[in-house]
């Protein structure tokens, strides 16, 4: 009779043993599936949000385009106003007392970008090179800043922010 309920008591505990491990794999399988879902849907929406920002690019790119064809426009009318103006006897001086549409220009310039970013490199540069630390960064940053300030000068005048001279 002891064999009995041992070998019952045994294969009890092995079937609720086994019906464990089969909740458990079931468990584990729900949050693979669940895992596995999360990702899908942040890849889904990682794809629509670049998507989202390539069409606002485009928006973007188009809005710039229309505005330098702008630009582009208005300094035509007023080169030809200019001239016009000039050629009929108009003084040099009066040829801008005209109405001229002209661009709202913000922020550094490209010159004095150039002149600062320049003069900073140019006196660190100076005062490495020469023994007395003072007269190298002084040196240094003057030519730095000349420098810089011609570079940028000539990257204004390819943006149109400063009229070539004629």
């Amino acid at each position: 009779m002891k064999k009995i309920l041992v070998v019952i008591a045994l294969s009890s505990s092995v079937l609720f043993a086994c019906n464990n491990k089969a909740k458990e794999e079931a468990a584990l399988k729900q949050q693979q599936a669940e895992k596995e879902l999360a990702i899908k849907a942040v890849k889904d929406s990682l794809r629509l949000d670049s998507f989202k920002k390539a069409e606002v690019a485009k928006v973007e790119q188009e809005k710039e385009a229309k505005h330098q064809a702008e630009l582009a426009a208005a300094r035509r009318t007023s080169s030809s106003r200019s001239r016009s103006y000039a050629s009929s006897g108009g003084g040099s001086s009066s040829a801008y007392g005209g109405a001229q549409p002209t661009a709202k220009k913000k922020g550094w310039s490209d010159a004095a970008k150039g002149a600062v970013i320049g003069g900073a490199a140019g006196a660190v540069g100076g005062a490495l090179i020469d023994k007395k630390k003072g007269r190298g960064a002084i040196i240094g940053g003057l030519v730095g800043a000349g420098g810089g300030y011609l570079i940028g000068r000539g990257e204004d005048r390819k943006s149109g922010r400063v009229q070539p001279k004629n």
